[in-house]
C-alpha cells in the first residue's frame, strides 16, 4: 500500500507540475492550511483547478461553498467566476475565516467573496430566508454527517442547470459498509440515497487517488 501511495503522489506531482499553474497567492493559501483547525484538509492543486474548470464549463457567475478552511478552493472558484462573479463561502470557525480572508486579499478576489461564519446549515437557511439570487455552482466540503442537509439547502438555493459537487465521498472505501459506525460514512451514504431518489438530479461519482490518498467526489447536475 505504501508503494501505491508514493506512486499516486508522484503522478499527481507530474500532472500538477505540467498542467496546473499555482501562483504565489495559491501556494501560500494552500500552505496556510496548517493555521486552520483542520491542517492539510484543503483540496489538492489539481482538484482546485478542476473546480475552477467546472465553474467555467457550467458558465457559473454565482458560487456557493460549504466549508472554507483557508480559502484555497475559494480562491480557485473566485478567480473562475471573474470580476463580475460572486462566491459565498460558509465556515464554522472564525479562526479559519480569518486565515481565508487574508488569502482572499492576497489573491485579489476579496471583493467578490462573502465569508459567512457560523454553522453552515444556519447560514444557508438565512440565505434562503433572504431570498438571495440562485447559485450556479455549489461545492459541498464541510462536515460529512450534514451532507444531506447541505444538499437540501443547495436545492433551495439553485435552479435547473446548476452543478453541485460533493467532496470526500469514498472515505478510503468505507462508503460501501452500510453498518459503519462512522457518522461521516453514514452522511455520505444518506446523501447518495437522497440523490438517487430525486428525479431532479443527474449524478455520478469518481474515485480519486493522489496526494490526498484514496477518496472521490460526486458530481451532480440539477435537471429540474
Amino acid at each position: 500500500m505504501y508503494a501505491s501511495d508514493q506512486v499516486w503522489r508522484e503522478v499527481d506531482a507530474y500532472f500538477t507540475g505540467s498542467l496546473v499553474a499555482e501562483d504565489d497567492a495559491l501556494s501560500e493559501a494552500r500552505a496556510s492550511g496548517v493555521d486552520t483547525t483542520m491542517p492539510q484538509a484543503e483540496v489538492s492543486p489539481n482538484q482546485g483547478k478542476l473546480l475552477a474548470m467546472l465553474c467555467q464549463v457550467a458558465g457559473a457567475s454565482r458560487v456557493l461553498e460549504f466549508g472554507t478552511l483557508a480559502g484555497y478552493s475559494t480562491v480557485w472558484m473566485a478567480r473562475a467566476v471573474g470580476d463580475g462573479g460572486h462566491v459565498t463561502t460558509l465556515e464554522l470557525e472564525e479562526q479559519n475565516a480569518a486565515v481565508a480572508r487574508k488569502n482572499l486579499e492576497r489573491a485579489g478576489v476579496a471583493d467578490r467573496v462573502e465569508v459567512l461564519v457560523g454553522p453552515a446549515a444556519e447560514s444557508a437557511q438565512r440565505l434562503i430566508d433572504d431570498g438571495v439570487a440562485p447559485y450556479d455552482f455549489v461545492f459541498i466540503d464541510a462536515d460529512k454527517p450534514s451532507n444531506p442537509a447541505y444538499l437540501r439547502a443547495s436545492l433551495a438555493l439553485t435552479r435547473p442547470g446548476a452543478v453541485i459537487v460533493i467532496d470526500n465521498v469514498v472515505r478510503n472505501g468505507a462508503v460501501t459498509d452500510p453498518d459503519s459506525s462512522d457518522e461521516r460514512v453514514q452522511g455520505v451514504r444518506a446523501v447518495v440515497a437522497d440523490i438517487a431518489s430525486d428525479p431532479r438530479l443527474d449524478a455520478t461519482t469518481l474515485q480519486t487517488v493522489g496526494v490526498k490518498g484514496w477518496d472521490g467526489f460526486t458530481l451532480i447536475r440539477r435537471t429540474g
